[in-house]
């Protein structure tokens, strides 16, 4: 194993053309090595770098020239794709970690952060398909970063070869702050009506997981299963909200996959035994989504059509989410005993003009036939279990008011599904 020194930090020593180099995601991105990727790519010639979601400013700047890959354009990933340069997978977020592993998918080059813990192990933030890919790569390079939190785990395997370490001392990447307003707080309050206490939470990034998170602050015993872990949810946890007494599939512990957060989210994560990173295989699992009594899968979109289709990977036609975990928690979660599955998104972009509740989407993400609850500022619209005439008054009904006519006329039209 080579020890190297930031300053002298030389990527294309390790990468070749042709390589697939995997970058760490969202807060355990390895900021040192994900840095150095232009100049390695100007040394080295073609090589792709497969990213997940992207939180940092790492990859503004790289050569108009440089490819890139990723299962979505979530975050940042999505000024990537504007550009011409993101090669989207349309992959489940599960399939990514099997895929890894098995070498279906390849992987050359893995660059991974690593924080160091109790008696000497290293563990990473994120117990995602890098780590997977990690295990079957020609090389793995490891930031190990003095400030990153320790998260019980996601401990490496001993068996895990790293070819090279760069030691570093700095932040994390933390997420970006986002606003939240009146109509993220109206969506929010709608959500927290659907959820009892003693319920298990999925939910995501953003504004209105933010807004609905801070709605349940008044409910009672909550549990913790989701792809990630930020700010909010340590803040619940911390305040008693989210005990997760009463789950039945890992009673005592909150499970996530990846950590998205910043200061608050990494001071209560560090060597706490209370939150675990587990692998997507147990995360993201049907068979154990289903067995967890109560599960309440939230999850944002772009838009809905009115046979409740939803979109979640673009807009216009250019990709700005991802499949994500969207279909992996929302058929989990409706197989729960007394679960639900919530899709949560505004009624209109920020001006009004455009609505997002529509005729026929873009793209389809989530099937009809797996939708559950769509939630706007404007209200609950219940699809499961409805006809398709139902579903679509229901959904009218929960549009912008000055949409509403439209989307009547779609329907006499024939111009919706």
């Amino acid at each position: 194993m080579r020890r190297i020194e930031p300053d002298s930090l030389d990527l294309a020593a390790f990468i070749r053309p042709g390589d697939r180099v995997l970058c760490g995601q969202v807060s355990a991105e390895p900021q040192t090595l994900a840095a150095a990727l232009p100049a390695a790519f100007g040394a080295v010639g073609p090589f792709e770098t497969f990213l997940g979601t992207v939180v940092s400013n790492s990859f503004d700047t790289a050569p108009a020239e440089m490819p890139f890959a990723g299962y979505g354009a979530m975050g940042r990933a999505s000024r990537i794709a504007r550009r011409g340069r993101l090669d989207v997978w349309p992959l489940h977020y599960s399939a990514l970690e099997t895929g890894f592993a098995s070498g279906t998918i390849r992987a050359d080059v893995v660059l991974i952060q690593l924080a160091e813990g109790p008696r000497g192990r290293c563990a990473t933030l994120a117990n995602d398909y890098v780590l997977a890919a990690a295990r079957r790569a020609r090389c793995v390079i490891a930031e190990v970063n003095a400030r990153a939190p320790w998260c019980a785990g996601a401990e490496i395997p001993s068996a895990l070869r790293i070819d090279a370490i760069v030691e570093t001392d700095r932040e994390p990447v933390s997420a970006p702050a986002v606003a939240t307003g009146e109509a993220e707080r109206a969506i929010a309050g709608h959500v927290a009506a659907l959820v009892p206490d003693g319920a298990t939470i999925q939910i995501g990034i953003g504004a209105i997981p933010d807004a609905i998170l801070d709605g349940l602050a008044g409910h009672r015993e909550l549990g913790i299963h989701s792809g990630v872990f930020g700010d909010r949810m340590a803040a619940l946890a911390a305040r008693g909200v989210f005990t997760n007494a009463r789950k039945t599939v890992d009673p005592g512990l909150g499970i996530a996959n990846v950590v998205v957060g910043s200061s608050p989210a990494f001071g209560f994560l560090h060597c706490s035994e209370a939150i675990r990173l587990r692998p997507a295989a147990h995360t993201h699992a049907f068979s154990v989504l289903a067995r967890q009594e109560r599960m309440i899968a939230v999850n944002a979109a772009i838009e809905v059509d009115l046979s409740g289709q939803v979109n979640a990977e673009a807009a216009d036609g250019a990709p700005v989410g991802g499949t994500g975990g969207l279909c992996d928690f929302s058929r989990g979660a409706r197989a729960s005993m007394g679960g639900r599955s919530i899709v949560a998104l505004r009624a209109t972009g920020r001006t009004g003009a455009v609505s997002r509740i529509v005729p026929r989407v873009g793209a389809v993400t989530l099937a009809r036939t797996d939708a559950d609850t769509i939630v706007t500022e404007y209200g609950v619209a219940e699809l499961a279990h409805r006809s398709a005439a139902e579903r679509a008054r229901a959904l009218i009904a929960i549009a912008a008011p000055q949409h509403r006519e439209m989307l009547e006329r779609s329907l006499v039209e024939g111009r919706a599904p």
